[in-house]
C-alpha cells in the first residue's frame, strides 16, 4: 500500500491523538496541526478511509483507525524499532522508563521473580495487562488496569478478553512466534479476535524454554511506539540477565 507522505503524516497523527484523547479525531484539530485547511484535511482522510486505514464511527464526525490502520503505523514502527535494538540505541528512544526497568530485574536473585518483576514493571509503564510464561505457567499481572479502559465498558469485549486469556498459554506453545518482537492487533489475535485488543509479545530464552514470553495486551487504542520498545528491551534484559 502506497501513501503520500502527507497521507502517511495525517494517519500517523489520527492514531496518536486517539491514543492519547480515546475520542475520534476532526479534520479541525488536524489542519490546526498542518496548517492546512479543514478541506484539505477532508480529502486526505476520505482517501484514508477508502484504504481501509480509518474509519467514522456513527456518532462522530471524527475518524478512528481501524486494525489495518495500526497495522501499517505498526510496521513502520518495526523498522524504526529495530534499528534502535540492533544498535542498542535504547537511550534515543523518549520516555521509555528504561532504567526503572532495569533496576526492577537486576534486583532479583531467582529466575522466576525476575520475569515477574520484569512484568510487573511493564504493567506500571503501561497500563496494560502484563504477562509472561514461566515454565509450563502463565504469569498475568495488571487485569483491573486493562479494565479501567474506556474500550471495555462494553462486557462483550470483556468477555472476549476474558476467552483470549483462557487460551493465551496453550496458543503460546503451539504457535511459538518466531519473531524477537510479535504484534497481533484486533482481529490478527488468535483468539479472541472481537475484543479488540492487541497483543504484544518478546520471545527470549530463559533457564524453563527456548521460547519464553513476555508482554503485554491492551486496547487497539495505545502508545505502539512506547509499549513495543519497553516489551522488546525487557525481553533482552531477561534473556541477559536469568
Amino acid at each position: 500500500m502506497v501513501l503520500t507522505e502527507r497521507q502517511k503524516e495525517i494517519l500517523f497523527a489520527i492514531i496518536e491523538e486517539y491514543a492519547e484523547m480515546a475520542s475520534p479525531v476532526g479534520s479541525v484539530t488536524l489542519a490546526k496541526v498542518f496548517d492546512v485547511s479543514s478541506a484539505t484535511i477532508r480529502a486526505e482522510m476520505s482517501r484514508l478511509e477508502e484504504l481501509g486505514l480509518i474509519a467514522q464511527p456513527h456518532t462522530s464526525a471524527g475518524r478512528i483507525p481501524t486494525d489495518a490502520g495500526y497495522r501499517y503505523y505498526v510496521n513502520c514502527l518495526t523498522e524504526e524499532t529495530d534499528k534502535e535494538i540492533d544498535s542498542q540505541n535504547f537511550t534515543a528512544l523518549p520516555e521509555r522508563g528504561f532504567h526503572a526497568l532495569e533496576v526492577r530485574v537486576s534486583s532479583q536473585s531467582r529466575a522466576d521473580a525476575t520475569i515477574r518483576a520484569a512484568v510487573d514493571s511493564l504493567v506500571e509503564l503501561t497500563g496494560n495487562l502484563g504477562l509472561a510464561t514461566i515454565g509450563d505457567q502463565l504469569y498475568l499481572a495488571g487485569i483491573s488496569k486493562l479494565f479501567t479502559q474506556p474500550e471495555f465498558s462494553d462486557n462483550n469485549r470483556v468477555r472476549a478478553v476474558a476467552k483470549l486469556l483462557d487460551n493465551l498459554e496453550p496458543w503460546l506453545r503451539e504457535a511459538s512466534p518466531g519473531e524477537p518482537l510479535n504484534i497481533f492487533i484486533g482481529q490478527e489475535n488468535p483468539i479472541g479476535k472481537s475484543s479488540g485488543v492487541s497483543l504484544i509479545i518478546s520471545k527470549f530464552r530463559s533457564p524453563f524454554s527456548d521460547n519464553s514470553y513476555i508482554g503485554v495486551l491492551g486496547p487497539t487504542r495505545q502508545n505502539y511506539s512506547k509499549v513495543m520498545s519497553l516489551v522488546r528491551r525487557a525481553g533482552i534484559m531477561l534473556e541477559k540477565t536469568i
